[in-house]
């Protein structure tokens, strides 16, 4: 079998998509699309180069909400039947295009729906600069199909190339080479080369400018925003010759970063040459960057060699959680890196707690059949995979584990994977027989096992044992503002907060507020871990801080843990529903299916 009809293979056995790639499969894509900003929708064809690998006489494409409106077959753009299959949830409905035994290319003509998941569009009010509306998608995991007709599986590789006209005010940017500044014609083309999966397929339209950091990099953002991204991100050549430095040669060309408005669910999204980033992490002391780390990671874990199917998660995130932290030590040493492994772990337990350390979804192999794949995207996949990876480190030495990990991703870049096959390739590369190595690694317990294995080392941080010793000196009756707490970071601080009591008085938050003026941080993460602490203790001086905080941020890591604070008691649940009525409009689909469920 080729490694082409290996991946195939892969991705025919994904329960989360309708296609039939080792029937018939995509192999490039040309999208023309035309962006209404006042109809919330996008029209226009998308023209695939397909094969036909067994002389069927269908393809078929994932949809969910689109109007597809006719389908032609070749250049000579012959009209062809096709029908939508039945609708699931989550998984839309399976577009089936009769073709010949000879097409080789499909041309659908379509137009997405103003309430399709993936798309964000925000109204002037909703942007930095509040003069012109704004549109970004996130296509992960399986939204891709609400906004093209496409085999929306991780496991299908596509080349793309679009046209994409918007208002000639504004610039059209995506997952691909784009322009560094607006023309008079507000249309733009893109070219992809890199054969990448279908997750991160993305585009946005806004009042954008471009700032160049270094030879490769660069930053977009609103002109209200640019300033301060440039500041915060400063460092990003920096990274990237770390990563580098690590994994090897950075393989798409330009690593550049968009600031998106503060409704994007996530901290960032790791789109091709062109991160998704949101502004919670412009902390204006480039203390967040942690992040821009991670989604650089990624360029190597999950946009080079990716999940085959959403069951695999952890390749993509324990792979890039472990990497963004060995960049992180690269540029500010083992010390600071020690923090994040510490944070990560603190989230890891939380997130185990919270599923049941017996449950099924505890495992790094996950089965996700019948539902919505979003429910494996918590922290197992980023920390359990993390820490399963450090104990291979441990187990062989840094040294010999780098040298597997560059021969991992040289072997399967532009290429998918599976459980099987990196443990297969783990075996073979590293084990190689050796039986008292292969009880140090424990693939039975970090794989395929609930929870975390006996043998599992806790991570320690020799800085954040002195912030334990200031809190101890508080909780001991030594005044707040007397605490030595000058050099910390927001990691510092995030821990400090972790470890305050459940339950405080009144007088315990107003002096720790008035020592510290968390109430009015300007760090998101010091303020979402602050706001749990005032909703327990029904500390209402942040009352007014806290909706404000609801309201503008759309981040779903932020925003679960709060209003699920909020509804533990009859009082808090009434503030959470009004909040949520106001602040609804304002986050992404990808966060309102978790808190629709959460508040109803």
């Amino acid at each position: 079998m080729t490694q082409a009809q290996s991946d195939l293979a892969m991705a025919a056995a994904d329960a989360h998509s309708y296609a039939k790639p080792t029937e018939a499969v995509a192999r490039h894509l040309d999208l023309d699309l035309d962006v209404n900003f006042d109809q919330k929708i996008l029209s226009g064809t998308a023209a695939y180069q397909i094969e036909n690998l067994t002389g069927t006489d269908q393809i078929i494409f994932d949809t969910r909400d689109l109007e597809i409106e006719k389908v032609f077959l070749g250049e000579e753009m012959e009209e062809t039947t096709f029908r939508l299959g039945d609708s699931k949830e989550y998984l839309g409905r399976p577009l089936i295009v009769d073709i010949k035994p000879d097409t080789k290319k499909v041309t659908i003509q379509y137009k997405t729906s103003p309430n399709a998941a993936a798309l964000q569009w925000l109204n002037p009010q909703q942007t930095a600069g509040k003069k012109d509306p704004f549109l970004f998608t996130q296509s992960q995991a399986i939204l891709a199909r609400t906004w093209i007709p496409i085999q929306d599986s991780p496991g299908i590789r596509i080349t793309y190339n679009a046209q994409v006209k918007v208002p000639e005010n504004l610039l059209a940017v995506m997952s691909a080479e784009n322009p560094v500044e607006k023309n008079n014609t507000g249309v733009y083309t893109f070219e992809m080369e890199q054969p990448i999966p279908s997750y991160l397929m993305a585009l946005s339209v806004g009042d954008l400018v471009f700032r160049q950091v270094g030879p490769q990099t660069g930053i977009y953002a609103e002109p209200a925003t640019i300033e301060a991204a440039a500041y915060e991100f400063a460092e990003l050549d920096k990274m990237l010759e770390a990563a580098e430095k690590l994994y090897g040669k950075y393989r798409w060309d330009r690593y550049d970063l968009l600031v998106l408005p503060p409704s994007f669910p996530f901290g960032g999204m790791e789109n091709p040459r062109l991160t998704f980033v949101t502004p919670t992490v412009l902390a204006k002391d480039r203390s967040l960057t942690s992040l821009i780390a991670h989604e650089l990671a990624h360029s190597w874990s999950g946009n080079l060699v990716t999940n085959a199917t959403w069951n695999d998660f952890w390749l993509n995130e324990g792979f890039t959680v472990y990497f963004e932290r060995r960049i992180m030590e690269e540029l500010y040493g083992k010390e600071y890196a020690d923090m994040l492994q510490v944070l990560g772990y603190q989230d890891l337990t939380n997130t185990l707690n919270d599923l049941g350390p017996g449950s099924a979804d505890t495992r790094l192999k996950l089965d996700l059949e019948g539902r919505d794949p979003d429910e494996g995207l918590t922290d197992i996949a980023y920390e359990k995979g993390n820490f399963f990876l450090r104990n291979i480190e441990r187990a062989v030495g840094r040294e010999r584990f780098d040298a597997f990990l560059n021969k991992y991703f040289s072997t399967f870049a532009f290429q998918s994977t599976n459980t099987d096959k990196f443990l297969d390739f783990l075996r073979s590369e590293l084990i190689q027989g050796d039986e008292a190595l292969a009880k140090k690694i424990n693939i039975e317990g970090w794989v395929y096992s609930p929870g975390l294995p006996e043998d599992f080392q806790k991570p320690t941080s020799a800085r954040f044992a002195q912030v334990e010793e200031a809190f101890q000196s508080w909780i001991s009756g030594k005044p707040a503002a007397q605490l030595d707490t000058k050099d910390w970071s927001s990691h510092e601080w995030l821990h400090f907060i972790r470890m305050l009591p459940e339950s405080m008085t009144q007088q315990q938050m107003a002096e720790l507020d008035r020592a510290f003026n968390f109430t009015n941080s300007g760090n998101s993460e010091v303020l979402a871990a602050w706001f749990l602490h005032a909703i327990r203790n029904n500390y209402t001086t942040a009352d007014q801080a806290l909706e404000a905080f609801l309201t503008k941020v759309g981040r779903r890591k932020f925003l679960v843990p709060i209003y699920k604070a909020l509804i533990a008691t009859p009082e808090g649940k009434k503030k959470a529903l009004a909040i949520y009525a106001k602040a609804r409009p304002n986050y992404h689909a990808v966060s309102t299916v978790t808190l629709d469920e959460l508040l109803k």
